[in-house]
């Protein structure tokens, strides 16, 4: 039977509609949850729902790796000590914060926004396939291999670590993004799996993300 609440006020039902509609959240955790809100200081739930709207009108996306930034380029493209001739592809910005996290990768990321998933109406131009094969051609451009002095452009052969998912939507993906960039004849690898890594990325231990890392393999369609 669904839960069902007598409300005292359309305002407080709402906030319940509200909160409910996150992730996760039903309407009993909803309901304390506006409850909570209620017995604060009127600044402090002000302070909290600036900061929500602030987050969805004024964050932006990194012009180069995709990820959620402040700036037009994210901290992580901005930091010239980074590997720029490593690029890491992973589903979302909860990957590259679980990389990062692992203290393991030093090169840069491309955030694609999703995985193929035909059953879910997810095809390859609804993703950023197509900028990360123009990064990856920019990569091994002429002008890009004059640059050998240049910070965290050594003139090593560029990679493309390909950090998705291992069930079937992940290994479509990953295989079509490696048909769209092996004719520029740069590395492709993939994450080595280890004992208690889950299939996404997020679930994974740091210890055990790094060592696949640190471990990972060519990648073979």
């Amino acid at each position: 039977m669904a839960y069902k609440e007598n409300y005292p006020s359309k305002l407080l039902e709402d906030a319940v509609d509200a909160i409910s509609s996150l992730p996760g959240v039903g309407r009993r955790s909803a309901l304390r949850l506006a409850l909570h809100l209620l017995k604060q200081p009127q600044e402090n739930v002000h302070h909290f729902t600036a900061a929500i709207g602030r987050l969805r009108d004024e964050v932006r996306y990194c012009r180069e790796c995709m990820m959620i930034s402040d700036d037009e380029v994210c901290s992580i493209c901005g930091d010239r000590s980074r590997d720029r001739r490593t690029i890491c592809v992973v589903e979302s910005v909860r990957d590259v914060m679980s990389i990062e996290n692992t203290g393991q990768y030093h090169g840069v990321y491309h955030v694609l926004g999703g995985i193929i998933s035909p059953i879910n109406g997810v095809g390859p131009s609804d993703l950023t396939i197509r900028q990360l094969v123009d990064r990856v051609a920019g990569l091994v451009s002429p002008e890009a291999l004059f640059e050998a002095d240049a910070p965290g452009l050594d003139g090593a052969p560029a990679e493309v670590i390909l950090a998705l998912s291992g069930d079937v939507e992940g290994e479509t993906t990953a295989f079509y993004i490696y048909r769209q960039i092996s004719q520029y004849g740069v590395k492709v690898s993939s994450l080595a799996r280890g004992l208690g890594f889950g299939d996404n990325l997020e679930y994974a231990d740091e210890l055990t993300l790094g060592r696949s890392i640190v471990n990972r393999q060519l990648f073979k369609p």
